[in-house]
């Protein structure tokens, strides 16, 4: 297992000691700067956050600027269940490492993912022993459906957000998602953003920062 040992982040805009973390997990072939990108839009409303968006461990094996959390072969479930619990131990090492370090906890913690850093919010928040305040999904898919079935797992709130334009991730995956989710008796909100290819529109970033506020600021 390679440690995260880079990224970019977002101090606290009140100029304080971070009371909150969220974590941004970037897609295929992103990166940390990517993903950070989303953090502007959201401190107003998390002014005592702190915003950390991690590189991945593996250079991307198709992009050579980018990143990847596991080399995708393709997108049978079994691949990316295998793909997702690899990458897991390095997102769960740097997160306790950041809770240490803050002194806070999974309840003072959100999880955000793109694509197949959805994945990796999705399987880490579903598996760590306490559940995180939120997850927040952006144009990804649930993997390790059949292990989760016979697990006990955590149950943080969840938004999905989707578009009906995705030719990456096609939009039947938030239908999945949403579905096994409740199943698993996971509280999940999905929205569906029409026209929108992979990627996150101004209605998405919106309701990802409402959703994380909601349920961090009630923890304050």
């Amino acid at each position: 297992m390679s440690p995260i040992v880079n990224g970019k982040s977002l101090k606290p805009r009140s100029g304080g000691a971070p009371k909150q973390i969220v974590v941004l997990l970037h897609g295929f072939g992103s990166s940390g700067a990517d993903m950070i990108a989303l953090a502007p839009h959201w401190q107003d409303a998390l002014p005592d956050a702190l915003f950390l968006a991690p590189h991945a461990p593996q250079r991307c094996s198709m992009m050579a600027a980018g990143y990847q959390w596991w080399g995708l072969s393709g997108f049978a479930p079994a691949a990316l269940a295998a793909g997702a619990a690899s990458a897991a131990p390095a997102i769960d090492a740097f997160i306790d490492r950041k809770l240490e370090q803050y002194a806070l906890t999974e309840a003072e913690l959100a999880l955000v993912g793109f694509s197949q850093g959805t994945m990796m919010a999705l399987h880490i928040g579903l598996r760590r022993a306490r559940a995180v305040a939120a997850v927040v999904g952006y144009s990804g898919t649930l993997t390790g459906v059949a292990e989760l079935a016979h697990k006990q797992i955590a149950k943080p709130p969840v938004l999905l957000v989707h578009g009906t334009a995705d030719p990456v991730v096609p939009i039947a995956a938030l239908h999945m998602a949403e579905s096994e989710l409740k199943r698993l008796g996971v509280p999940v909100t999905t929205h569906v953003s029409f026209g929108v290819a992979h990627s996150v529109d101004p209605v998405g970033l919106r309701l990802g920062r409402d959703f994380i506020a909601k349920a961090l600021l009630k923890q304050a």
